[in-house]
């Protein structure tokens, strides 16, 4: 069975990540599917909106740290990096249900969404700079601009988890919804999504979310960092011990 599993139901791509045992954790592996059905429903006419969300009680870990430490030349055709610019580019909404743990890329991911929705198990960290990077996917611009500087600032710098309702307080989610009621509510708003003129949506979508030449370049310029921090001795420290725990 695939880690990343998809199904199609009236008009909106359900994309689940399905590592369960490994806390969703995503390797290039997963990447690579979830790049390939994000693009996939980009062009299916019947597709009007995705819906993202974690099997399980965890919404993502983060990388799968090992496999990423194996593959860790960050050129465009890196599996992660495709991914990322995948999100950029789409043109269709995004909708996120979280659940549990939402770790580095399951927070920064979240930048990229058009609504997101949680429960009170949710955790979200951008545990970035504890692991001697950088953050990436344009978190270091996207952030700021949602929660303001100095709020961004402790997120990133400090790396510390929050819970469901900081994120709700500072605007990182739409809603804080009971857990048996999360997946239900995220779907209803996917397929109101689904459900409007396209084109018009596409449109506005693209007005909210301003100039995405400014995302890319900024993307680009952690990219960048991030492959420099990656060698440096003290992230293989980190990452050291981090696997021998």
């Amino acid at each position: 069975m695939s880690n990343i599993q998809f199904q199609d139901e009236q008009g909106v791509r359900i994309i689940t990540i399905n590592r369960p045992d490994k806390r969703n954790a995503l390797n290039l592996e997963m990447y690579a599917r979830l790049t390939e059905y994000l693009i996939q429903g980009e062009s299916d006419n019947g597709i009007n909106a995705f819906l993202l969300k974690g099997e399980g009680d965890c919404f993502t870990s983060g990388n799968d740290v090992a496999d990423f430490l194996k593959n860790s030349d960050l050129g465009q055709n890196h599996p992660t990096v495709r991914f990322l610019f995948t999100l950029l580019d789409l043109t269709k909404p995004l909708v996120a249900a979280v659940a549990g743990p939402a770790v580095g890329i399951g927070t920064t991911l979240l930048l990229h969404c058009d609504l997101v929705y949680a429960d009170n198990t949710a955790k979200f960290q951008l545990p970035f700079v504890n692991l001697a990077l950088v953050p990436e996917a344009g978190a270091s611009l996207l952030l700021p601009r949602l929660v303001g500087q100095t709020k961004a600032s402790e997120l990133l710098l400090l790396g510390e988890p929050f819970d469901a309702q900081s994120a709700l307080s500072m605007g990182l989610i739409n809603d804080l919804l009971p857990s048996d009621e999360l997946m239900s509510h995220a779907m209803s708003q996917s397929i109101k999504l689904a459900k409007k003129p396209p084109q018009a949506l596409r449109a506005s979508r693209r007005l909210i979310r301003g100039d995405s030449e400014l995302i890319r370049e900024q993307m680009q310029k952690e990219l960048e960092e991030f492959a420099v921090r990656l060698q440096s001795d003290e992230a293989k420290a980190q990452f050291n011990a981090f696997l021998s725990r």
